[in-house]
């Protein structure tokens, strides 16, 4: 499933139980948009995988074995994000003044 079919599918479902939680809606979409992008990167579904496979030329396995510093940089960035929610709230309340 993409991720606009996922959006659409999961974020009436699970924003109702995040806000419930007490998460904001800024603070879930964004952390479902990276979780997403995280698994589009990574096997077994990971559609981006198979692209930047066919545009290099190259086989899956030294394709997955390029990635595992981003995916690493991708969980860790997603791990601040959900834990300190001041980093994914910082620049909405300074623009539009939330």
């Amino acid at each position: 499933m993409d991720t606009t079919p996922a959006m659409m599918v999961l974020a009436p479902i699970l924003l109702p139980v995040a806000l419930n939680f007490g998460l904001s809606a800024i603070h879930f979409g964004l952390i479902m948009v990276v979780g997403l992008a995280i698994g589009f990167i990574t096997p077994p579904l990971g559609i981006n995988l198979f692209v930047a496979c066919r545009i290099g030329d190259a086989p899956l396995e030294i394709v997955c074995s390029g990635i595992i510093k981003f995916v690493i940089a991708m969980i860790f960035g997603l791990l601040l994000i959900t834990f300190i929610p001041a980093l994914s709230e910082f620049l909405p309340r300074v623009v539009l003044g939330i």
